[in-house]
């Protein structure tokens, strides 16, 4: 019982805790090497780390390298945010709540 808490709870606790925040294509700080996601207009998406922007063209560091995107291919730009809400209710709360459901099941068995 006390190693599926834990591995659930372990499980949990590696997660992502992030969500993605849309913002202006202007209002890039290209100082901070801001993780992004960008939305093109054919419906795809784009995740990775900003290189450098311009004008014409947004450079994103992803897994498979570096990619360029033209800025009229773009439909949406998305930065990476901590999300504490996130963060506590995996963390905390999904735990207690399987805790509790384990003891309630417990105590209908041996009842």
């Amino acid at each position: 019982m006390k190693k599926l808490l834990f591995l659930l709870s372990f499980s949990i606790l590696f997660q992502s805790c992030y969500s993605y925040k849309s913002i202006d294509y202007n209002n890039i700080e290209t100082d901070k090497k801001q993780k992004l996601e960008v939305l093109m207009l054919n419906k795809t998406s784009m995740k990775g780390q900003l290189v450098s922007k311009n004008e014409k063209t947004m450079i994103l560091e992803s897994k498979d390298g570096q990619g360029a995107i033209p800025v009229e291919q773009i439909n949406a730009v998305k930065v990476r945010k901590f999300s504490f809400l996130k963060t506590l209710g995996l963390t905390v709360l999904i735990p207690i709540a399987v805790y509790i459901g384990l003891a309630i099941v417990a105590i209908i068995v041996f009842f």
